[in-house]
């Protein structure tokens, strides 16, 4: 995994801690990535996104991609609290346009919607997916095959397979645009 060599994205390291970004993941120009975060194979970090972890820590796995504008943080630690609230993103996970993913664990293949908001301690589990324009409200926790939305989110329906199998589809385009993206940038 290297830090370098990434055109138009601004890589910080804090004290010291340094991102680190495995080679075949994309980081699209405009992106700012502080502190502890790591980021895996083949994942996306799409134009003008904050990975900001200077008080805890920011781990992505492979495949995942963060779209467009999103700002990804975490949670010092506390007296009740002593490891604070990472974020903890998993593998094959889709976090859509300006979503906001604080101090959240995101299990593999869980879906973040457009212009969400996830707080402190929430857990969407792996093929959860909470919907466009949602607030998930501290410790709240989307079991798998769940859709949840509204402000604050609650439950709205099952998840049919259908539903699952875009969301894998999704993942899938995101890896190829990725590298689409990144020849354009690198000349190839």
């Amino acid at each position: 995994m290297s830090d370098h060599g990434r055109h138009g994205v601004t890589l910080i390291a804090l004290d010291d801690k340094r991102p680190v970004i495995a080679d075949s993941a994309f980081i699209a120009p405009g992106c700012v990535i502080v502190g502890d975060v790591t980021i895996g194979e083949e994942s996306s970090i799409w134009y003008n996104c904050v990975l900001r972890a200077d008080v805890s820590r920011i781990v992505i796995g492979a495949r995942t991609n963060v779209q467009d504008g999103s700002v990804i943080h975490c949670d010092g630690p506390d007296p009740r609290r002593p490891d604070g609230y990472p974020t903890i993103i998993g593998d094959d996970v889709l976090i859509g346009h300006m979503a906001m993913v604080h101090g959240t664990i995101l299990q593999d293949r869980a879906f973040v919607g457009l212009s969400t908001t996830t707080m402190n301690g929430c857990v969407i589990e792996s093929d959860g997916m909470l919907a466009a324009g949602a607030l998930l409200p501290p410790g709240k926790r989307i079991p798998s095959g769940e859709l949840w939305g509204g402000r604050p989110a609650a439950k709205m329906r099952d998840l049919p397979e259908m539903a699952l199998a875009e969301m894998r589809l999704g993942v899938a385009h995101y890896v190829h645009n990725a590298k689409r993206h990144n020849e354009a940038i690198n000349g190839g």
